[in-house]
């Protein structure tokens, strides 16, 4: 029968400095999970713990300490903003999330915000191993619909480039919505969070993602975001060439 850090002990074989298991930092709001998570993985695949943080410290914690791997508790949808934070670290943070739910728009949000890799609600510790040795190796390990969700997801993305900047066509309320899907929360959380009915959300998603010619929420979230990054690079481009040195970070 395989061990159960049998993924991590051939990662180490195959990398060069003699072998040197990954160096992990755990991110949970709630420190039991922490704690139980640290020493599971010390315990049962080996791994090097650097520490443990909240997600506010967390991209605190992981500049000073520069682990390999920030392993985050995407049980709080939240979370979702410090993954973002995490993997635009310079250098970026590879980022694991566990706690993912069954949605193709969780999978779909979290590719998105720069996850190296995630585990569902019902992952077992074998199955952590396999997914932290695939993601210091630069693979994705997912389910064969999971790879058709995120094909699909790249083949919306390059139509949208053909049709222009998306979000163009949106309200300013509409814009409002998309940015709060793109930050996890559900239309009842939205609509507490604005101050509006749960049905008016769900017409506004679904004006959303008519004009933006998608089927699902993460997919809009997703589409939003890309044309945001090219208008802020198109302006960081601009402000360079009158400087003509590059734009402050």
């Amino acid at each position: 029968m395989a061990s159960t850090n049998e993924p991590l002990q051939k990662l180490a074989v195959e990398r060069q400095g003699g072998g040197r298991m990954p160096r992990i930092l755990v991110v949970s709001e709630i420190r039991l999970f922490q704690e139980s998570i640290a020493g599971l993985l010390a315990r049962e695949c080996g791994v090097a713990i650097v520490g443990t943080a909240s997600p506010p410290q967390a991209p605190t914690i992981a500049a000073e300490l520069a682990p390999d791997i920030v392993l985050l508790d995407m049980t709080r949808p939240g979370n979702l903003d410090c993954a973002k934070r995490l993997a635009e670290l310079p250098p970026p943070t590879k980022v694991v999330a566990f706690g993912v739910g069954e949605t193709d728009a969780e999978v779909v949000a979290l590719a998105a915000a720069g996850v190296a890799g995630y585990l569902r609600n019902d992952a077992a510790i074998e199955d952590l191993s396999a997914v932290l040795a695939s993601a210091m190796r630069d693979e994705l390990l997912c389910s064969p619909r999971d790879a058709a969700t995120l094909s699909h997801q790249v083949a919306v993305l390059s139509r949208n480039d053909h049709m222009g900047p998306a979000g163009s066509a949106l309200s300013k309320r509409e814009l409002q919505i998309a940015g709060l899907i793109d930050r996890g929360l559900s239309n009842k959380e939205i609509a507490r969070q604005l101050g509006i009915q749960a049905t008016t959300v769900k017409n506004h998603v679904h004006n959303i993602l008519d004009k933006l010619k998608v089927h699902r929420r993460g997919e809009a979230a997703a589409c939003l975001r890309t044309a945001l990054r090219g208008r802020t690079q198109m302006r960081a481009g601009s402000q360079s060439l009158v400087d003509r040195e590059p734009p402050t970070p």
